[in-house]
């Protein structure tokens, strides 16, 4: 039977000083290793919650927006007054279009009152009825 290898605290170990030197930038290299690839996956981690969020986000805005659930934005508001104002303005104008529809029947009626008013004046004028 073999015996277990026993080691105390006082026992002394020897290595060359370029094998220590070694192990010492096995552990450092090891250890800045190993906190770099931790950092990068909290980055990563950052951004995924970043975009979960934004994309949950957009997602409401896609859905409630178009049902008006959000309500309105300044520019839309200012677009709907607008649209308000132009469409109050049409109204008017077609009121007034409305109203001028029958002034070319009562130009063409007044145009021919002044040609038969003409033609009485000069009749009146060649049979001496107005000459003074």
């Amino acid at each position: 039977m073999t015996k277990p290898l026993k080691i105390s605290e006082e026992a002394a170990v020897q290595m060359p000083m370029k094998t220590v030197a070694s192990l010492i930038a096995m552990i450092a290299v090891g250890t800045w290793a190993y906190f770099g690839i931790h950092e990068k996956l909290n980055q990563h981690s950052t951004k995924i919650e970043l975009m979960t969020k934004d994309v949950e986000q957009n997602s409401e805005f896609r859905i409630k927006y178009p049902r008006g659930e959000l309500g309105q934005s300044s520019g839309e508001a200012e677009l709907f007054m607008l649209v308000e104002h132009m469409s109050g303005l049409i109204e008017s104008m077609d009121e007034e279009l409305k109203g001028m529809r029958n002034n070319k029947i009562n130009i063409d009626f007044l145009k021919e009152q002044v040609s038969k008013l003409q033609v009485d004046v000069e009749k009146l004028i060649r049979n001496g009825n107005g000459a003074h």
